[in-house]
């Protein structure tokens, strides 16, 4: 009897696990088993991530953490990737983005001579700093993995001016389209109500999500000091916050914004409730990678508090303005949007439109279950 070949798909972060369900879904169409083996990086978040999508994680890494550092983080999830790897011996690994499961389940399947497939290779800031440590982390997965699933073209380039044939490089487009359009389809309303109320009428309606690390210091002031400026400038306008559950983020969105009644705080949103806030929104205010790729296929602006990027396709295409976090950058740009000066470009998302995880299955299927094409550990090998 013919066993399919499994692939294990290793998912720590719930935007990790919400890039890959649509992968996982996809591929027994093509002849295999997706095996998704949850980390332990962020207990509990890819059950979140995966649940709209009817999925469940198939195995569990228990990590036994008392620091929170990343040293400790790999210490303790190298081995036990390893130890999985060692039980399930699969035909590749499957990792997404650049977190820290990435790199680590990429060393461990490396060292055990296991192709590894990377969705969402190619992007780059070039600067290791920003965003940190992440930049770093896919550059290093690049380094190893034996398949490049790059989500767009500008992606895919980056990955062969540093050496990576062309025959391991294929562009996908973005799981995340997917997975938005996925969600956006079962018109399903908020389970949240707060974001529902938040959004009630036909009055403009910004959403705003800060948590990255690097702006935690300083830059969220400035920002949320500009989202209280638009509120001013805009009495209409409503905005909704979905706070970072970090306690100096929350102390600091409730001293610039605790008496501004055109702002709903709410906790981390489910994707789902996100999706619903975002496709309804007029603009968006954030630092996170996804939303920039998500935004555009619900043709929404998008202002990224951030000094790079590394999904440039969203600002060249006019989708998306690089703001950082000065204050009046943000208040300047948002108020040419909510003016009406200044619109979306009215194109199509440049990271793809709902069928990366197709594609993304059609390239493995190509590598890994011909046996004259097995795929060789290594950007550089034959």
């Amino acid at each position: 009897m013919t066993t399919n070949p499994e692939l294990i798909l290793f998912a720590g972060t719930r935007p990790e696990a919400i890039k890959l369900a649509p992968v996982a879904l996809a591929a027994g169409e093509f002849g295999f088993r997706a095996r998704i083996v949850a980390t332990g990086q962020h207990p509990d978040m890819v059950d979140q991530g995966l649940a709209p999508f009817g999925v469940v994680p198939d195995d569990r890494i228990v990590l036994s953490r008392a620091t929170g550092t990343l040293s400790e983080l790999f210490a303790r999830l190298v081995p036990e990737a390893d130890r999985v790897l060692a039980e399930r011996r699969p035909a590749a690994v499957v990792v997404q983005g650049d977190t820290a499961t990435s790199l680590a389940c990429t060393l461990a399947a490396f060292w055990r001579h296991i192709p590894v497939v990377h969705v969402e290779a190619g992007l780059r800031t070039g600067d290791l700093e920003s965003p940190f440590p992440e930049e770093a982390n896919r550059q290093l997965v690049s380094r190893i993995a034996a398949l490049h699933l790059a989500p767009t073209p500008a992606a895919a380039a980056a990955l062969r001016a540093e050496g990576v044939p062309d025959e391991k490089i294929v562009v996908t487009g973005n799981t995340v389209v997917d997975a938005a359009l996925h969600i956006a389809g079962q018109g399903l309303p908020p389970k949240n109500v707060a974001v529902a109320a938040a959004f009630a009428g036909p009055r403009p309606r910004i959403l705003v999500t800060m948590h990255r690390r690097e702006s935690w210091r300083s830059g969220i002031g400035e920002v949320l000091g500009a989202v209280m400026q638009i509120a001013r400038e805009f009495p209409g306008a409503r905005f909704l916050l979905p706070s970072h559950p970090n306690p100096k983020v929350r102390q600091i969105v409730h001293r610039i914004l605790g008496t501004c009644n055109a702002v709903t705080v709410t906790e981390p949103l489910d994707y789902p409730d996100l999706i619903w806030a975002l496709s309804r929104s007029s603009l968006v205010i954030t630092d996170s990678g996804g939303i920039q790729e998500e935004a555009p296929t619900f043709g929404v602006p998008v202002l990224v508090a951030r000094d790079t990027t590394e999904r440039r396709e969203a600002v060249d295409a006019g989708w998306a303005r690089l703001v950082g976090t000065d204050f009046s950058e943000v208040v300047t740009a948002a108020r040419a949007v909510l003016s009406g000066r200044e619109t979306g470009p009215g194109t199509g998302n440049p990271f793809g439109s709902g069928d990366a995880a197709w594609l993304t299955m059609d390239a493995i299927r190509g590598r890994i279950a011909d046996p004259a094409r097995v795929l060789a550990a290594g950007p550089g090998a034959a």
